[in-house]
């Protein structure tokens, strides 16, 4: 049984609504980043999945892109949690509105 591109985009749509979803609702910023680190999964299933039918290996080069870019994402988003937040028990998005000067 083969496995069509339609199912591909289905399932990479479902991932990244989910994504879009858990950045929308949440309050929690590491939920936001797992769900735009969720994101760009779809983005890279697309990539190879159309690669598979007509790009050859730019999908993989393009997937392997997003890759180093959702690394570096997460280590600065990261960095930059750790030093908003410090040793707060409970952290809420919300909250760095407070900061303002």
């Amino acid at each position: 049984m083969a496995v069509s591109i339609d199912h591909y985009v289905g399932l990479a749509a479902v991932m990244f609504f989910i994504g879009v979803i858990g950045v929308i609702v949440r309050c929690n910023p590491l939920v936001m980043l797992m769900s735009i680190e969720l994101m760009f999964n779809a983005a890279n299933l697309l990539f190879i999945a159309f690669a598979r039918v007509w790009l050859q290996n730019a999908g993989h080069i393009f997937a392997f892109l997003v890759i180093t870019v959702a690394a570096a994402e997460a280590a600065i988003g990261l960095a930059i949690i750790v030093t908003t937040f410090g040793p707060e028990r409970y952290v809420d998005v919300d909250d760095v509105r407070a900061l303002r000067g």
